[in-house]
């Protein structure tokens, strides 16, 4: 990468070169016998031999789909003369798990210490609710908590962070989309990163607070709370209850102090949106190569995004420390397929307008350069979306590629730190868990400062190589664990960002 400046070939097997800067046609580049024949944006691609129509299109050792027509040396490859195809994958599960070296020392940061044994990276009082119906009371709680300087004697709580939502009912009590957002909601009101939670439902609502309560001992530390408008009596004096509970999760959720914790307790959510042409070749690999030194720490990272890795799910069953492992991702996988067909879409609706603008063309060649976001570590589990981690290491989490809704699994799930690659530049933040966003080119990067934490486009700019900017992504995690203010919490972004999975009829 040091010496490609111009344009770069990623795989010696790929017919496709990649363009670094924008570049004009009749540009004569090593790679190419001929000049090129379009101009090409920095991102896009271009053959770099002739393809016949119907044949194969290569990046990164892999097939992104097949030309629509014949394909000339130096002209543009995108979405005019290149398609998916027919695919095959040959899964081969747990034909390529090789465990990682352990960490030759240990490492910690400072967090908070649960009673169940978990760790926050941050210390919030949360409002949960149960139906779309309390979130605009929740809200008001927060907001008179707020007004009222109620947090004022509390040095060592970081505020009140209401997770209001739009479903809770009108929905089936027994199907998939209610599993799902009860163990989204049981997630987050267990979550380390919340030193307390306040439940409100508003009383007639299907997801029930008994439900979710009862007989079960959702926080050992007691900082718990619950209670539905109705039985209250309405909307002032359910605020004023909900300050008087907060008062009280207060006193408990200020004794928390950070101390040295282990980074094995750090799971980090993973994800990629608004992607370009640089995302798997900058951010996404490097913030692979991160993942594999927090898994080497003894930690977790957790790959989702189902759509997304669509076309690139042998690569992961390959990695899978046994067959079942495999075989549960591909039942995934094949339940996308269905639920699409399902609901007349289709796996290959990504990438977006502006990953096409950015150079990506199939979802194969998105998901290619997405799952590079995994390292190389072995797949040790695959888990429903929400379900909680309760293995170590790499492991993935079905989800849809709508990142809001990605990540409120993840942290559903058990992530207390989000790391985020954007090429287009996302702006968006995840409370309770910070989200550090990496920005997949440098000129993004310049012109999108105050929203993006670390810039990965010096990777082709300046030569820094995929391991450099991966230990400079692992000791930022590390740091923001540790309370570091990413971009995001200091922009106040959280607030709007939590979007539970609505799976099944709107009733």
């Amino acid at each position: 990468m040091a010496t490609a400046t111009q344009a770069i070939r990623l795989h010696a097997s790929d017919n496709v070169g990649v363009a670094l800067k924008d570049l004009s046609a009749g540009t004569k580049l090593p790679l190419l016998e001929t000049p090129l024949a379009h101009d090409i944006a920095r991102g896009h691609k271009f053959a770099l031999e002739p393809v016949a129509a119907g044949a194969s299109l290569i990046r990164y050792g892999q097939i992104i789909g097949e030309a629509k027509t014949d394909i000339a040396p130096g002209a543009h490859v995108h979405v005019h003369n290149l398609g998916m195809g027919a695919h095959t994958q040959d899964y081969a599960h747990a034909s390529q798990s090789t465990p990682l070296p352990p960490a030759p020392e240990p490492r910690t940061f400072m967090g908070y210490a649960r009673a169940d044994g978990g760790a926050g990276t941050r210390n919030y009082l949360g409002i949960l609710t149960t139906v779309n119906c309390s979130g605009s009371v929740a809200r008001f709680i927060a907001e008179a908590a707020e007004k009222s300087g109620l947090l004022d004697a509390f040095e060592n709580i970081d505020g009140v962070v209401p997770i209001a939502h739009g479903t809770g009912c009108g929905m089936s009590n027994k199907n998939e989309g209610y599993a799902a957002l009860f163990r989204t909601l049981s997630g987050y009101a267990q979550h380390p990163n919340f030193g307390g939670v306040l439940l409100v439902g508003l009383g007639c609502e299907v997801m029930q607070i008994a439900e979710l309560v009862d007989g079960r001992p959702i926080r050992p530390d007691g900082a718990l709370r619950y209670m539905t408008i109705q039985q209250v009596g309405g909307t002032r004096r359910t605020i004023e209850k909900g300050l008087e509970e907060l008062r009280g999760l207060a006193e408990i959720a200020n004794q928390a102090q950070r101390t040295p914790i282990p980074v094995s307790e750090i799971t980090i959510g993973m994800q990629c949106g608004g992607s370009d042409g640089y995302s798997g070749i900058t951010a996404n690999p490097a913030l692979g190569a991160a993942s594999d030194l927090l898994v080497r720490h003894g930690g977790t990272t957790i790959l989702s995004e189902t759509s997304e890795i669509y076309g690139a799910e042998h690569l992961l069953t390959r990695r899978a420390v046994s067959p079942d492992i495999g075989e549960k991702l591909i039942a995934r996988v094949r339940w996308w397929e269905e639920y699409c067909a399902k609901h007349g879409g289709e796996m290959d609706n990504n990438p977006s307008p502006g990953n096409k603008r950015g150079g990506l063309t199939t979802i194969l060649e998105k998901s290619l350069g997405a799952v590079a976001k995994g390292g190389a570590a072995p797949l040790t589990d695959v888990y429903e979306f929400a379900e909680k981690i309760t293995k170590k290491g790499f492991v993935f989490m079905d989800s849809p590629g709508f990142d809001p809704c990605s990540v409120t699994g993840q942290i559903a799930s058990g992530a207390n730190l989000i790391i985020f690659t954007t090429g287009r530049g996302s702006v968006s933040g995840f409370k309770p868990a910070p989200g550090i966003k990496l920005a997949t080119n440098s000129e993004m990067y310049e012109r999108m400062a105050e929203d993006m934490d670390l810039n990965c486009g010096d990777i082709v700019t300046h030569g820094v190589s995929i391991e450099e900017k991966g230990r400079e992504i692992f000791e930022l995690a590390i740091r923001t664990a540790s309370g570091a203010q990413t971009k995001s919490e200091a922009l106040g972004f959280g607030g709007a960002e939590f979007v539970p999975w609505q799976i099944g009829a709107v009733m």
